[in-house]
């Protein structure tokens, strides 16, 4: 690692908890010792990734255009990146719990 300070700046920083500046202040070798010295960190063994697969989508997803209530999408925006994957998520439990049965 350099030593010099990474900064990394999203365009839209959703209201949270998280102490910005204080990340952005971190230089590369305190985020290695930070990580050097987290309990929760695994170290993977090259030969882990021997019998590592590539996984596909179990379906294609298609584009669309969807109108969703503004505070619903805020909702799934807050929790972070992957949000319209959840969406889908919550819509698959849906269609998988009602598939079968008749339209009322």
């Amino acid at each position: 690692m350099s030593g010099k300070v990474t900064i990394r700046r999203l365009a839209d920083r959703r209201a949270g908890k998280t102490d910005w500046k204080r990340v952005d202040a971190l230089s590369d070798r305190r985020i290695a010792q930070s990580i050097k010295s987290d309990p929760d960190t695994i170290e993977v063994d090259p030969d882990w990734f021997g019998n590592a697969m590539r996984l596909w989508p179990a379906h294609e997803k298609e584009p669309i255009t969807v109108r969703l209530d503004t505070d619903l999408l805020d909702w799934f925006r807050d929790q972070g990146r992957g949000y319209q994957t959840r969406i889908n998520a919550v819509l698959r439990a849906y269609y998988e719990a009602h598939r079968g049965r008749p339209v009322p």
